[in-house]
């Protein structure tokens, strides 16, 4: 793979970034930075592998940089509802 596909992926974790800052589920934010990596990893020659295996390697990287994420993060204050009472319940 060129030096040029790296700045593909750098592209294209730019844009995943812009949709986390439109979107901001989490799930984008993992994948460009998990893409940026991969991105990197391309541009310095450390990656020597083919197209597919970079996908996969992405993949994983970004469901790993999801955990760490969400741990350091926590869940936010509103994020999870509890229901004490169920509809069904008959309460006077």
């Amino acid at each position: 793979m060129s030096a040029l596909n790296g700045w593909y992926w750098l592209i294209a974790a730019l844009l995943m970034a812009l949709v986390e800052v439109l979107l901001p589920v989490w799930l984008f934010l993992g994948l460009a930075i998990a893409t940026a990596v991969m991105g990197l990893l391309l541009l310095a020659g450390l990656w020597g592998g083919s197209f597919g295996w970079a996908l996969v390697v992405t993949g994983v990287l970004s469901g790993v940089i999801w955990v760490l994420l969400r741990r350091a993060m926590g869940v936010q204050h509103g994020q999870v509802k509890i229901w004490h009472d169920d509809i069904n319940d008959n309460h006077p």
